[in-house]
């Protein structure tokens, strides 16, 4: 897939009415046990919307769902749920939200209906929004949130922090160093796939 084209037809900017929590930090891998993986799962909180991103793989449901309440809704309020991609451990969890459309790179489903729309710069809601951004996948998209204080952004473009600067997984690596240049224009927070939200710096696996 080529590139998706620059941030500047999109305003985006700090400055707006979202509120990011991180509810599962993710890993790859634990000490002594590398067939764990999870991902890392964020809530959004915007106007009426209630978005959680990438509902994988946790170690427990439970205190997935706790960890939501602790910030104020119930598994029943959640409007939206967000597949960064279709991995299974960003996935499993969606049936956690009954209530919610899901969202993909090239389409929402609603219950029973399948309704085709492009990711690229689709607004969940006033602050919070969808960018295409493939390299681990073709299929990847990144939620971008504006909050009062930063532009917070949820994407697989970085596993964790320190990257890993390659990708093992990556379908195509140009991609992939083009999404993180796009996303490190905008972007004063990371929540990674895989590890705890960072503010990126000239350390940040370009």
């Amino acid at each position: 897939m080529d590139r998706v084209g620059s941030v500047a037809d999109v305003n985006i900017a700090p400055g707006g009415s979202a509120s990011v929590f991180v509810l599962n930090d993710g890993y790859a891998g634990l000490p002594g046990d590398d067939e764990r993986v999870s991902g890392t799962v964020t809530l959004i909180l915007d106007g009426d919307a209630v978005i959680v991103v990438d509902p994988g793989m946790v170690a427990s449901r439970e205190a997935l769902l706790a960890a939501l309440a602790g910030h104020g809704p119930q598994a029943g309020d959640v409007t939206d749920v967000v597949f960064s991609h279709h991995h299974p451990d960003h996935t499993v969890n969606a049936a956690l939200f009954p209530a919610a459309r899901i969202h993909d790179h090239w389409a929402i489903y609603d219950g029973d209906r399948w309704i085709d729309r492009d990711a690229e710069g689709f607004e969940l809601s006033p602050s919070v929004r969808l960018l295409r951004t493939p390299g681990h996948t073709a299929e990847d998209i990144s939620t971008v949130a504006s909050t009062p204080g930063d532009v917070v952004v949820c994407t697989h473009a970085w596993w964790m922090a320190d990257g890993p600067a390659d990708d093992p997984l990556s379908s195509d690596a140009t991609a992939l160093h083009g999404s993180r240049e796009r996303l490190l224009s905008v972007a004063t927070v990371i929540i990674p796939g895989h590890g705890g939200l960072f503010r990126p710096g000239q350390s940040t696996p370009r």
